[in-house]
């Protein structure tokens, strides 16, 4: 859809405190021409394609702030496990998926529950599943991935192997790898044996592929890209921040764009690894410069602070439920001010994962020792904030930060159990968990996401995790409303991401990027709205996914 076209008999939710309300769209070359009533848009643009909505939701693009974009694209391939639970299964699972694929050099699944075995899983076990295939499985969450032995000697990692800090290779009473590897770098070699280390780099070292991958290589590449675009799209997003990334991610962006097959605008990050000298700074400032379009760009710096809480990684302030662990910041303090003092003194955005509360008051501390530099609309973010210290949350307003969150990711929420919050937060820090209501009513400026692959990526399923989440036991109900929550997946996710004067509202002048709803949002129970469909999704004034619902 290229043509002067309007959308009409809609009932258009702008995100423009403005007009807040109204009737129908009208755009053309890609941008916003009228908002108004049928009348008032029409004359605006006599000669345009009419859609008649037929009194469904009209809104801006979804804006995901928070995804993985290409390892989301490359893991719709994969063996799916969300769900799936007991041995029986995940052998059959595994053996189906063996029989389908015969030629694959390590058979990768994903969405492997911490309790898909109702015990902590090892190589044997998966042994029992396969044994004469290099097989793996990833948690949920990508932090944590369990091998067999034959992806193990594989990836030469059965007799262990020295790890960054953070990073480890979880070793068994026989001096052999158990099977479970924790985080990135420790389970980088398995994943490599499916072709497809190039891909984890922007997320695990924050290098660039050498050689530089072939044309054939990249060609596979963005498509494994627009397979993720293509999933992105028929959830109504059409724009995203990328949460890890490199120069090659936005090459390959910039390649689809001028191919045509880019369908969302796209934000990536250089990557800050904890062993990296400062000056590899300047790769960050390089990627800002020469990436700052409308459709691809760059201009912030994410880093890890910590893990997460199934496998005890967060850096708690206080230990986990029965044990001494709390784990441990992976910056050290004093240095990540340095960083964070550097960043914003170059103009760029930085954006930090802090799951635990001492990760999040650590990266906190950073941020504030930042504004030094005397830089005050860099909107530094914090992405998680699965657990807060009470004294830390009024700081956040207070810092102008970002608190970026994900909605479906409190458990009991979506798609994770309820029973994890037991094992990983002790009782009487239940009341600090997930206060995405606390936040806002604190005056902190949020975005929401998904957080996908870790979670699926669609908004409306995440719409009504946040609306309809439950109470935990001693806790402040932490439910959203439906305006602030749709704000957060569209105005407040644009602002977020520096993209206010583009995207995240239906104003005159700003990008045509509009989701149409396959329903009145207004109208429906909260506990119905993930499984609303998506009509149309329309990204620079082109349709990127057609629901076949309207005419």
């Amino acid at each position: 859809m290229t043509e002067p076209t309007i959308l009409t008999n809609a009932v258009v939710l702008t995100m423009d405190t403005a007009r807040p309300r109204a009737e129908a769209v009208g755009f053309a070359a890609g941008r916003i021409v009228a908002v108004g009533s049928h009348a008032e848009v029409t004359a605006a643009l006599p000669d345009a394609r009419v859609i008649d909505a037929g009194g469904r939701s009209l809104l801006p693009g979804f804006v995901e702030s928070h995804l993985h974009l290409v390892l989301g694209g490359a893991e719709l391939s994969q063996l799916q496990l969300g769900g799936l639970y007991g041995f029986d299964a995940l052998h059959k699972a595994f053996a189906d998926y063996a029989a389908a694929f015969p030629e694959r050099p390590i058979l990768l699944a994903q969405g492997a529950s911490y309790e898909i075995l109702g015990a902590p899983v090892t190589r044997a076990d998966l042994d029992r599943v396969l044994p004469d295939r290099p097989i793996a499985m990833m948690s949920p969450d990508h932090h944590t991935v369990w091998a067999n032995t034959a992806a193990l000697t594989a990836a030469g990692l059965l007799q262990g192997a020295k790890m960054p800090h953070g990073h480890e290779v979880v070793m068994g009473a026989d001096g052999l790898a158990s099977g479970e590897l924790r985080e990135f770098e420790a389970f980088g070699p398995i994943l490599a044996l499916g072709g497809e280390a190039h891909l984890q780099l922007g997320i695990a070292t924050g290098a660039e592929p050498a050689p530089w991958p072939s044309e054939a290589m990249r060609a596979a590449d963005r498509d494994k890209v627009a397979a993720g675009l293509a999933h992105c799209a028929a959830h109504g997003i059409t724009s995203m921040v990328n949460m890890d990334g490199n120069r090659y991610t936005c090459e390959l962006l910039r390649e689809l764009e001028a191919e045509g097959r880019l369908t969302a605008r796209v934000k990536v990050p250089f990557h800050f690894k904890p062993h990296m000298d400062l000056a590899e700074l300047d790769r960050a400032s390089a990627m800002a410069a020469d990436y700052c379009g409308e459709w691809v760009s760059s201009g912030f710096v994410k880093m890890f602070m910590d893990g997460v809480v199934d496998s005890r990684t967060a850096f708690m302030l206080h230990p986990y439920p029965d044990s001494d662990i709390t784990g441990a910041p992976l910056f050290d303090p004093a240095r990540f001010r340095d960083i964070c003092t550097e960043i914003d003194r170059r103009g760029l955005q930085i954006a930090v994962h802090a799951i635990g509360d001492g990760a999040v008051r650590t990266t906190i501390d950073g941020y504030e020792a930042a504004q030094s530099t005397g830089n005050r609309d860099l909107r530094h973010r914090i992405e998680h904030i699965e657990l807060i210290d009470p004294a830390d949350i009024a700081r956040i307003p207070a810092l102008g930060i970002v608190a970026s969150l994900q909605p479906p990711h409190a458990p009991g929420a979506m798609d994770f159990p309820m029973s994890t919050m037991g094992s990983v937060i002790a009782r009487d820090r239940w009341q600090d968990a997930y206060l995405c209501r606390s936040l806002v009513e604190a005056g902190a400026k949020v975005a929401f996401a998904s957080d996908w692959p870790v979670t699926d990526v669609s908004v409306l399923r995440g719409v009504q995790a946040a609306l309809t989440r439950p109470t935990y036991q001693g806790s402040a109900n932490q439910q959203m409303g439906l305006y602030e929550t749709l704000y957060a997946y569209t105005a407040g996710g644009a602002w977020a991401a520096h993209m206010e004067n583009l995207t995240g509202r239906l104003m005159v002048g700003l990008a045509a990027d509009l989701v149409l709803l396959d329903g009145d949002i207004e109208t429906t129970a909260p506990q119905d709205l993930g499984n609303m469909g998506i009509a149309l999704t329309i990204a620079g004034g082109k349709i990127t996914y057609d629901g076949g619902r309207v005419g």
